[in-house]
């Protein structure tokens, strides 16, 4: 498909994932941005807020919404989304692609179609359901701390393995709240300290919950997460565990089976490191039985895989596309 040719939009593009964003579409042979718009940093070279930008592009901030684009990415705050869809009148065939939560879940545990401001989104996790995704025209792009432990999890649910509660553990970097500061989040605070935060409460608990039950018959056990703020930048590392019948060579093999043919997410044998996903839009697992415990490790970058690197593949996926364009990136060994 190197003769397709894709105009982006992008709404919200002055923070992180608008950042990133950014970068992927810069380099990703398909791809011609044709605005960024940002009401706090409108008439500003993209450059100045991206410093990393300077001499890959020309492009100015705009405060103006343009309509001639083929996908239109939402890089704002949760529950912004939603209301800017519910204020511009778009073209019905921009396709949508939304890095909010605002549509990531409903009530129904069954059901990974959410209906909002007249448009269908469906869950934009290609390893749930790329199909549905290339059959789309509106995603929503799943939470980093919820692509993590799905992509933990998903192998055991789709075999009705999931019989007891789930134990989940997860460390995500800075960059994972946002480019807002908070007391949380300076340096001062956040090097060499560690917390956890929204005990058992996590906001990704929804949308885990609902993906994890539509895939077995049988109840969904608890999943009991601690999420924890950690003295880095970017990254998020789970640790899951469960009471699990399989041998670790039978969870191999259904891990190895279930990802066949999923060219983001690698089986480790050896203990991984964090660093083998950071600045990639790989997942990373890792099998480990103890006693009657299963235990699953699994990593990602939160602004790629988790973010915006997961919604370019989500576009290659709506446009027919190589699912690795634009993303063929380099980890950093040292």
């Amino acid at each position: 498909m190197g003769g397709v040719s894709i105009k982006a939009g992008i709404v919200g593009g002055a923070g992180y994932t608008g950042g990133e964003l950014l970068r992927l579409l810069l380099n990703h042979p398909n791809v011609s941005i044709s605005f960024v718009h940002s009401n706090s940093q409108a008439g500003k070279p993209v450059y100045e807020t991206h410093r990393d930008l300077l001499g890959e592009t020309e492009l100015c901030f705009t405060g103006k919404l343009q309509q001639d684009v083929d996908v239109l990415f939402l890089c704002v705050g949760h529950g912004a989304a939603k209301s800017f869809l519910e204020a511009e009148q778009l073209y019905p065939g921009i396709k949508i692609i939304d890095l909010s939560q605002d549509f990531r879940w409903n009530e129904s545990l069954n059901d990974n179609m959410v209906n909002s401001c007249g448009r269908d989104f469906a869950y934009g996790l290609p390893e749930l359901q790329r199909k549905l995704i290339q059959e789309s025209q509106n995603i929503a792009n799943p939470g980093c701390f919820a692509t993590a432990i799905q992509l933990a999890l998903l192998p055991l649910a789709k075999q009705g393995l999931l019989t007891e509660e789930v134990q989940v553990s997860g460390i995500t970097g800075s960059t994972g709240a946002g480019q807002s500061l908070s007391s949380t989040s300076h340096y001062s605070w956040r090097s060499g300290n560690i917390s956890n935060y929204k005990v058992l409460s996590h906001q990704h608990l929804h949308e885990i919950r609902r993906t994890l039950q539509g895939m077995q018959q049988q109840e969904l056990p608890g999943i009991n997460f601690v999420p924890y703020r950690g003295p880095f930048t970017r990254g998020i590392l789970c640790t899951s565990y469960t009471r699990c019948n399989l041998s670790q060579t039978e969870a191999e093999e259904l891990y190895a089976g279930y990802y066949k043919g999923h060219p983001f997410v690698s089986i480790s044998k050896s203990t991984p490191d964090l660093k083998q996903v950071v600045n990639t839009n790989k997942c990373i697992l890792h099998l480990q039985k103890e006693g009657d415990y299963l235990v699953i490790t699994s990593m990602i970058d939160n602004l790629l895989k988790g973010a915006s690197g997961q919604a370019v593949q989500n576009m290659n996926l709506m446009f027919n596309l190589d699912e690795h364009a634009g993303l063929k990136l380099k980890a950093s060994a040292f």
